[in-house]
């Protein structure tokens, strides 16, 4: 009998029940955090729509209620709350601080900014 495997073979028996505990685990933060995003999508729809938010923070609004979705995205879809991310984490955070810089400044130089 030759003890080397075939990688390309289906896997035999079923996982542990440590790892049967965290993908329920983990499906059940996924299923939480997308009736999140879409409760959080719905309130912006329904917020602009309803004119229920002065007009003055309506955009303040969305970006808020947007930023707060893309950190749910990253951290519970992207998977960046895992271990062995750390890089990653530094550089995604590093390009959102740049941006949001550069948005900022450019916002102000072209006079939308009225502070």
């Amino acid at each position: 009998m030759s003890s080397h495997s075939d990688p390309s073979a289906p896997l035999q028996g079923g996982p542990t029940k440590s790892t049967e505990r965290k993908l329920k685990r983990e499906s059940r933060t996924q299923l939480v955090a997308f009736v999140l995003m879409i409760f959080m999508t719905s309130l912006a729809f329904v917020s602009i729509g309803s004119d229920a938010i002065p007009n003055g923070f309506a955009i303040p609004f969305i970006l808020m209620l947007a930023g707060i979705q893309v950190v749910l995205q990253l951290y519970f879809f992207m998977h960046m709350n895992e271990k062995g991310t750390a890089w990653i984490n530094i550089m995604i955070w590093s390009g959102m601080f740049v941006a949001a810089l550069t948005v900022g400044a450019l916002m102000f130089l072209l006079g939308i900014v009225k502070y």
